[in-house]
């Protein structure tokens, strides 16, 4: 089943970065999550570079809940803002825009963010 899971993930994947870029006056904000994180990166596409980057990594700690991840989005704000960076186009990386990722995203969008 995992495999179905993530070929359809991949397949999204795909589609939704056919679509969108990170430009230098709108780079990408993108999302992953694993079992124990959450991270995120603002990246421009055009110069292959990570702009500012956060996460809810903690070693030996399990720390990806939504309260986490919100955190996270708060964080990638207030990154963002010190590298002067206000809008940025928003990617999801095949995951549905719920729980995390949607707590991530308003995280972002209380910090500053514009997307």
């Amino acid at each position: 089943m995992a495999t179905l899971k993530d070929s359809r993930r991949s397949r999204i994947k795909k589609s939704i970065r056919g679509k969108i870029a990170g430009t230098a006056e709108r780079p990408r904000l993108t999302v992953y999550r694993s079992n124990s994180a959450v991270y995120a990166q603002i990246i421009d596409d055009a110069q292959g570079k990570t702009l500012a980057a956060a996460t809810s990594y903690v070693k030996g700690k399990v720390n990806n809940n939504i309260e986490a991840a919100k955190n996270v989005g708060i964080a990638i704000a207030k990154a963002a803002a010190a590298a002067g960076i206000t809008k940025v186009v928003f990617d999801r990386n095949g995951y549905l825009y719920h729980g995390r990722i949607k707590s991530l995203a308003e995280g972002a969008r209380e910090g500053g963010l514009q997307f």
